[in-house]
């Protein structure tokens, strides 16, 4: 039977129109955004109405994302030489937030990341510390900057992105990374406890392989048919951000279509 709502693998006009202005003015904070998969969700925030602010590490990030937007990138809000590892960059970053829209973020995406794979006896402390600072650290900080204006607001949203190889399955030469990602499920998990007295959702989505340029070129021969849209994801983001989902607190979403 056709679903009703794709059209040639496409979600219809129709449906779409349903989340148009669900975010309509929410601040929102999207760590990663300029990169392959923070795109995606960048496009699909931005079309729900998402008032966002978006930090950058390094200028050459910014061009993929003007050109990936189009009209779009005109309305975000960049912060540049944001260092999400340094607790003081995020400091100012939030200071900045609030200095542009009167107060803090009412939602969170943590997207910022790394990927390293090799055998543990491969695997240097350097490495290690790395796969920490970019996956679990990143997260941390961000969240532990929103927490008390949400709390003291009584409403606040957050997702994080953690990886499948982060839950009881593992992989293979995964060992920082891996770890790293199960800490961000640990923290979404905890976080989700302490905010559920406040009105703060905080929920994780674990994507399978993203069909990213960086993965393509990663991974020239692998067959591509299984690997995830980022703006798929971004959609099941937009749902997890908007009102719809109050009731969905400390989830760990797998999102595969398949073996990868």
């Amino acid at each position: 039977m056709r679903n009703p709502t794709r059209e040639s693998g496409r979600v219809s006009e129709r449906a779409m129109a349903k989340w148009t202005d669900t975010l309509k003015e929410r601040v929102t904070l999207v760590t990663g955004g300029s990169g392959g998969l923070g795109r995606g969700v960048v496009k699909v925030l931005l079309e729900a109405g998402a008032r966002l602010h978006i930090p950058i590490y390094a200028d050459d990030e910014i061009p993929a994302l003007e050109a990936f937007l189009g009209n779009g990138f005109s309305a975000l809000n960049l912060h540049s030489d944001v260092d999400l590892t340094d607790e003081s960059d995020v400091t100012a970053l939030f200071d900045a937030i609030r200095e542009a829209e009167g107060h803090g973020p009412d939602a969170v995406v943590n997207l910022a990341g790394g990927f390293a794979m090799s055998p543990i006896e491969e695997t240097g402390p350097g490495v290690w510390d790395r796969m920490w600072r970019m996956n679990a650290t990143t997260a941390f900080l961000v969240s532990r900057a929103a927490f008390p204006e949400m709390k003291s607001r009584g409403h606040g949203r957050i997702v994080n992105v953690s990886a499948l190889p982060a839950l009881d399955r593992g992989q293979s030469g995964l060992t920082a990374y891996g770890a790293a990602k199960a800490a961000v499920l640990n923290l979404t998990q905890t976080l989700s406890r302490e905010g559920v007295e406040h009105g703060i959702t905080v929920n994780a989505v674990l994507p399978s392989i993203i069909d990213t340029p960086g993965n393509r070129e990663a991974m020239p021969d692998a067959d591509r048919h299984r690997w995830l849209d980022p703006v798929e994801i971004g959609r099941v983001v937009r749902s997890l951000l908007s009102d719809e989902a109050q009731i969905v607190n400390g989830a760990a979403i797998p999102l595969t279509l398949g073996p990868s």
